[in-house]
């Protein structure tokens, strides 16, 4: 049985610190008990916390109208003024407020141009105690807000706008929805602060009296005992706003209220002609450059290249998420270049879980501008989420959350779906099956998709054509089938997940030496040419003709056998064989083995060149190209 490692030290000293906070008011509530003369009688103690409550409230309500747009915007900005701006609002938190009452005196004092047009009603007023309390508990909230918009995860933003969501409504129904918590303990923090602010309060607003500038006076005057009246209101109504902030209803009434999916009835979307897609897109961003241009033939392509390649970049250009300057995007006979994303009318699938916090998986599914609930209703049920409608992301496993973003996705009815290593993410088994759904979709439902993945056999699976880009450029594009059979660089047979790529030298006729090795290809490269070569592992033929070699290694895969072979001169070679084609071969045992000469791939090493692109369809630039 596991238990839990207690921290003793550690817990030791936060209970330290909690017992130097907690001795104070204890001693105070013992000095209240036992007091005759608390003050409560006093005149003008209810009207300076009156006037503490109100200028609070409205000093908090400013703050927030001003403060939440302000961080907001410096959540995602960046640059100087973004660095200014982060300055001027902590300032606060560092002057002494009896300082930022002399600063404030500055700017709003009786003598200054803003007091003498205001006739002196910034000071000595209820507007000098909202103006001084604004000024020292606005850093609460901002710095609050601006910490949470900075923590939420930049594809829900780009999810909304690919749904047709503007910016004000992806501020209003995105970032605010889900920065909403913090921003509530950024005011309470705020109204307290203000409730509680005293020095540059008395500069600047002597008059009225606030309750802390009401105790300061009775102090003087008389004392300890007649400011435990206004002590003991303001430690009340603290405890009573902080007890109303952290009240949460039981879970059972949350789940009560917790507005249900409607009964619709589904209703399958109307077909939508597959069209395929074009781009020329140039970009940059900081030192990586972008320029892919191609003509797909097909309405549905994968994009294949390894992480930093380039291919998330040209899936949001595509989408209008980079901009509507980075080059040409056609769907069809349809211009999309000049579209803004909310206009695109695409549906985009990202990489991580693109689902919204505290919105059911019908809300996901109906968040769009264009959705219709009826298809929503028919998509979450084609993809097996009927009945799950009214779970969280957090009640549904990794394979149903995927599942919830394609289906909202869909709901619109998107010209072009594009998905951008939408399951890499999940479980080997749930990544199978997820792919072998959308696979059946694309085919039966006529879906035009544009894939982005780092995986060859993801690629084959819900593709017909395939682009391999690297460094920003595409190496090759063509069919899958073109781009397996005859990769156009050894880097290209890399990223396609071919292990057999080797170095050699072309000998006479066509032979490639390798290793010791003799092996027969269609290469007419000149006899002495160093090359790199390979061979996929299905095309090494382990029978009963060929080269005598060693089995160093088998291992069974479940649907296939992995085996590792060597040549006597120590050419290391992959062959892959059907588990029906389980030949009883163990480490250490002889094999003869056949690779026919057309399925190996030869390339001349060009020490200093990028190999220019191979395309077996399409139009495509050349790597290093214009």
């Amino acid at each position: 049985m596991l238990t839990r490692r207690r921290s003793g030290p550690i817990a030791a000293l936060g209970a330290l610190l909690a017992l130097y906070l907690a001795v104070p008011l204890v001693a105070f509530l013992i000095r209240l008990a036992g007091s005759d003369n608390r003050g409560f009688g006093q005149s003008g103690l209810l009207d300076a916390a009156r006037t503490s409550a109100i200028s609070a409230t409205i000093s908090a309500t400013i703050v927030t109208v001003l403060g939440v747009p302000l961080a907001h915007w410096m959540a995602h900005s960046h640059g100087v003024l973004r660095r200014i701006a982060g300055v001027l609002v902590q300032l606060p938190l560092a002057l002494p407020p009896v300082m930022s009452g002399i600063v404030l005196v500055y700017v709003v004092g009786p003598y200054t141009w803003l007091g003498e047009h205001f006739a002196g009603r910034l000071t000595e007023s209820i507007a000098g105690v909202v103006i001084a309390q604004t000024f020292v508990a606005a850093p609460f909230l901002i710095i609050a807000a601006r910490s949470a918009f900075e923590a939420i995860d930049p594809q829900l933003e780009d999810v909304a706008a690919t749904l047709g969501h503007r910016p004000l409504s992806r501020f209003v129904r995105v970032d605010l929805r889900i920065a909403a918590p913090a921003i509530r303990a950024g005011l309470l923090l705020t109204w307290l602060r203000a409730l509680g602010e005293y020095g540059a309060t008395v500069l600047l607003s002597y008059h009225p009296y606030t309750l802390p500038v009401f105790t300061y006076v009775q102090f003087s005057s008389t004392g300890i005992p007649t400011t435990q009246a206004p002590t003991a209101i303001a430690l009340a109504v603290a405890a009573i706003v902080l007890l109303l902030a952290s009240f949460q209803l039981p879970r059972v009434v949350r789940d009560k209220l917790r507005r249900r999916a409607p009964q619709v009835q589904p209703a399958r979307p109307v077909a939508i002609e597959a069209r395929s897609v074009s781009f020329d897109i140039d970009t940059r961003v900081g030192d990586f450059h972008l320029q892919v241009a191609h003509t797909a033939r097909s309405p549905r392509i994968a994009v294949l290249g390894a992480s930093g390649a380039g291919k998330s970049m040209l899936l949001r250009s595509i989408a209008g998420l980079a901009g509507s300057k980075v080059g040409e995007v056609r769907l069809g006979e349809i211009d999309l270049a000049g579209a803004p994303v909310e206009d695109r009318k695409l549906g985009y699938v990202p990489q991580q879980h693109g689902l919204f916090p505290n919105r059911t998986a019908w809300e996901q599914a109906t968040f769009g501008i264009r959705s219709d609930p009826a298809v929503a209703a028919w998509w979450l049920q084609r993809l097996q989420l009927d009945g799950l409608q009214d779970r969280l992301p957090q009640e549904l496993s990794g394979g149903q959350r995927q599942r919830v973003v394609l289906a909202a996705a869909l709901a619109g009815s998107p010209r072009l779906l594009l998905l951008d290593e939408p399951f890499s993410a999940l479980d080997y088994p749930v990544r199978q099956e997820l792919t072998a759904l959308l696979r059946q979709l694309q085919r039966r439902d006529s879906l035009a998709t544009v894939l982005v993945t780092h995986d060859p056999v993801e690629a084959a699976m819900l593709a017909d054509e395939l682009i391999v880009i690297d460094h920003g450029r595409i190496a090759q594009a063509g069919t899958v089938r073109e781009v397996f059979d005859a990769p156009a660089s050894p880097r290209v047979a890399r990223l396609l997940g071919l292990t057999n790529v080797r170095r050699g030298e072309m000998a006479a006729d066509g032979v490639l030496v390798s290793d010791g090795a003799c092996l027969s290809t269609t290469s007419t490269l000149p006899a002495g040419t160093p090359v790199t070569w390979c061979v996929r592992p299905e095309r090494v033929i382990v029978g009963d003709v060929g080269d005598k070699v060693t089995v160093v290694d088998v291992a069974d895969l479940g649907s296939e056998l992995r085996l590792e072979l060597e040549w006597a001169g120590g050419l290391n070679l992959l062959a892959h064989q059907l588990i029906s084609q389980r030949n009883g071969y163990r480490p250490g045992d002889t094999a003869l083995v056949q690779v026919a000469p057309d399925a190996v791939s030869v390339w001349p090493d060009n020490a200093g060149r990028v190999p220019e692109e191979r395309s077996g369809g399409g139009v495509s630039r050349p790597v290093g190209g214009p």
